[in-house]
């Protein structure tokens, strides 16, 4: 499993790439999509749609189950990988390539974990 070092994340396992303080891209870890399975398909927003810090603002159907993936900020999405829809196995494949939403405008932000914070959080 890798854990770039340039992301944050967090215990409900996303990963979070700023690009500067109001924007960001967030998709699920390698560890989240591990414990998964193989995912085929993920519900995403809408572009214009508000996230909220600690609310859902997807879901990832695995032949598992179905997940929620929690947002780690709010603000507002201003872009969707609208490729998932078709290729959902990219989020199997390069979980750190296969973002979800690109947020704008964040407000506020949970307390976001570095990769060796997160890998230890998950060894726990």
């Amino acid at each position: 499993m890798t854990f770039p070092e340039n992301l944050k994340y967090t215990k409900t396992h996303e990963w979070i790439r700023f690009e500067d303080e109001t924007t960001a891209y967030i998709g699920i870890t390698d560890y989240a999509q591990d414990q998964l399975g193989d995912l085929v398909f993920a519900n995403l927003p809408e572009e214009g749609d508000e996230v909220t810090l600690g609310e859902a603002f997807a879901d990832v159907e695995s032949v598992k189950a179905v997940s929620d993936v929690m947002s780690p900020v709010s603000g507002t999405v201003a872009e969707i990988n609208e490729t998932l829809a078709d290729e959902p196995q990219l989020m199997n494949q390069a979980p750190y390539d296969a973002w979800f939403i690109k947020v704008t405008g964040i407000t506020e932000s949970e307390e976001l974990m570095t990769a060796e914070e997160y890998q230890a959080f998950i060894a726990e």
